[in-house]
C-alpha cells in the first residue's frame, strides 16, 4: 500500500483528531479491567494482553495489505523498529504502574506526556508549538493536577517512576511516528506487542489463569491497547505532535471515571473540577485546529 501524498496527509486533520480521541477512550478502560482481575499476576496480564494485541494488529495488517504483508513490515524501517521497542517498553511500564499505585496517580504522572512531546518535537522535528497549544497544555496539566492533588503525595515511588517511564515512551513514540508520517507504522505496533510478550514469557511462573481473567486480558489486548494503539498510530500521522499528546489526555479523564462507576471509587469534588478543565482544554484545542484546517482549505480554494 503506497503512502498518501503530503496534501492528503494535511487534509485529514479532522479524521486524525477523531482517531486520537477514540484511541484515548479505548486506552482508558485498562485500569478498571485490571481492578477486576481475580488472581492473574502482572506478568500473566502482560503476556496475554501483549500476545493478543500482536495478533490483533497482525490480522489488521494482513487484511489491509493482503499478499503484501511482509512488504508492510519491511517498509517501517529502523524507525518502526524503534517504535516497536518503545511501545513494548511503555506498555510494560504502564501496566505495572497501574498495579503498583492508584489509577489516579498513574494518570496524573502520565499526563506530563504533552510537555515531553512538545519539547522532543521542538528539538527533533522543529515543530515549534503555537502559544495557544502551550496554553492548552498548561490548562490540561493544571486540570489533572487539581484532579489528583489529594492523592499524589502518598503515591508509591515504584509506581510513580514506572508511570513517568510510560510518559516518556509515549512522547518518544509520538515524535517518531510524526517524523515518519509518510510511513504506515501500524505494523510497528505488532512488534511492540511481541517485545512485551517475550519479556513477560521470560518472567511468568505459569501460563494457567482463570477463564474470567483470560477474557479480561483478551479485552485488554484486542480493545484497550489493540484498537487504542492502532487508532492512535494512524491518527498521529495527521495531527501535529504536541496536539496529539494533548488530545490523548481524554484517557486521563475517563480512566478514573470508569473505576468510579465500576468499583465505586468515588472521585473527590476537585477531581471533577480538574476533569472539566482538562476536557475544556482538549475540546478547545481540537476545535481551534479544525478551524485552522478549514481556513487553509478555504484559502487553497480561492484562485
Amino acid at each position: 500500500m503506497s503512502s498518501p501524498p503530503q496534501d492528503v496527509l494535511e487534509s485529514r486533520y479532522g479524521l486524525g483528531v477523531a482517531m486520537v480521541l477514540t484511541a484515548g477512550f479505548c486506552l482508558s478502560i485498562g485500569g478498571v479491567l485490571l481492578r477486576f482481575m481475580d488472581s492473574a499476576t502482572g506478568w500473566q496480564v502482560m503476556f496475554y494482553r501483549s500476545i493478543t494485541f500482536a495478533l490483533t494488529v497482525l490480522v489488521v495488517v494482513a487484511w489491509r495489505y493482503r499478499g503484501r504483508t511482509p512488504e508492510a513490515f519491511r517498509a517501517i524501517g529502523w524507525a518502526g523498529v524503534a517504535v516497536g521497542a518503545i511501545s513494548g517498553a511503555g506498555s510494560i511500564a504502564y501496566i505495572f504502574a497501574l498495579l503498583a499505585t492508584t489509577v489516579a496517580n498513574t494518570m496524573f504522572i502520565v499526563s506530563i506526556t504533552p510537555l515531553c512531546t512538545a519539547l522532543l518535537a521542538w528539538a527533533v522535528l522543529s515543530e515549534r508549538p503555537r502559544m495557544a497549544t502551550w496554553l492548552a497544555i498548561a490548562m490540561a496539566i493544571a486540570g489533572i493536577a487539581v484532579m489528583f492533588s489529594q492523592g499524589v503525595s502518598d503515591s508509591r515511588l515504584l509506581g510513580s517512576l514506572l508511570a513517568f517511564a510510560a510518559a516518556v515512551c509515549m512522547a518518544a513514540m509520538i515524535v517518531i511516528i510524526r517524523r515518519a508520517k509518510a510511513v504506515d507504522m501500524v505494523p510497528a505496533q505488532c512488534l511492540g506487542g511481541l517485545v512485551a510478550a517475550t519479556v513477560a514469557a521470560l518472567m511468568v511462573d505459569t501460563f494457567v489463569v482463570p477463564a474470567g481473567d483470560l477474557g479480561r486480558m483478551v479485552l485488554l489486548g484486542v480493545v484497550q491497547i489493540g484498537a487504542g494503539f492502532m487508532l492512535f498510530t494512524v491518527g498521529a500521522r495527521y495531527v501535529p505532535a504536541a496536539q496529539v499528546s494533548l488530545l490523548i489526555l481524554n484517557e486521563m479523564v475517563l480512566a478514573p471515571i470508569w473505576v468510579w462507576l465500576a468499583v465505586n471509587e468515588v472521585p473527590a469534588t476537585m477531581t471533577l473540577v480538574g476533569g472539566i478543565l482538562v476536557m475544556i482544554a482538549v475540546i478547545s484545542q481540537a476545535v481551534a485546529g479544525l478551524r485552522e484546517e478549514r481556513a487553509r482549505e478555504t484559502a487553497k480554494a480561492i484562485p
